[in-house]
């Protein structure tokens, strides 16, 4: 369900879309933060959304691993996302906004195999799409550029070398599980991480989040002055 927009505002379909994608450590997050504010845009955390959904799995005692009581149990939740004119998109569960509980190790253990249920992604799946069809937003995840919003104007697959994206991690994840993650997350019938054929595959190892950040920035420049002509 998508809430009222908050701060009053009524946004249209007459800016960008911008699709963000990359596996864990990539620096995806934190750079389609960074772009959204310098480009005055909504920003959507995909995986916030299989954490939040994960969360009231957990809450409710499903064990993660059971497929079919997943898929029973996500159509009953409510959850709901949240945008405003720009900045973040909330998430909400159960009538609150969700913060860092989603990001807690319980969560992140669980998230993959909640997230790899087929059910679930066709529920959220139209959740995020009802919200990237306001415009105006950049969106990260695994597949936005490819399954969620392949329309999108600018597509960003944002990499880095496994050892890199493994010390970016929070918690510490040894380059190994990382890969094993990699394999999993992309193997994985429901929500894989992909690719989109037109995608720009940024390679984020050594550089500057500045740089990056202005090197897409460029490109929804370049989109809005070709919705212009």
């Amino acid at each position: 369900m998508i809430m009222e927009e908050l701060d009053g505002g009524q946004h249209t379909h007459d800016d960008v879309v911008v699709a963000i994608d990359g596996p864990a450590g990539s620096g995806k997050s934190t750079v389609a933060q960074a772009v959204a504010a310098r480009a005055d845009l909504r920003h959507l955390d995909t995986g916030a959304t299989y954490r939040a959904l994960t969360l009231a799995l957990l809450r409710q005692g499903v064990p993660p691993a059971d497929a079919d009581a997943v898929a029973a149990k996500s159509a009953d939740l409510a959850l709901e996302l949240a945008p405003g004119r720009s900045g973040p998109v909330r998430v909400l569960l159960d009538g609150s906004v969700m913060g860092e509980e989603l990001r807690s190790a319980e969560v992140s253990r669980a998230v993959s195999a909640v997230s790899a249920v087929p059910a679930v992604r066709e529920q959220l799946v139209a959740l995020q799409r009802a919200v990237i069809s306001l415009g105006g937003i950049v969106a990260e995840g695994r597949d936005i550029g490819a399954v969620v919003w392949p329309q999108a104007e600018v597509k960003i697959f944002l990499t880095a070398d496994p050892a890199e994206r493994a010390r970016r991690r929070a918690r510490g994840e040894s380059p190994e599980a990382l890969a094993l993650r990699d394999r999993r997350d992309s193997g994985r019938a429901a929500s894989p991480t992909r690719v989109a054929p037109d995608a720009l595959v940024i390679d984020s190892t050594g550089r500057e989040v500045a740089d990056i950040v202005e090197e897409i920035v460029a490109l929804i420049a370049a989109a809005r002055a070709g919705r212009d002509r």
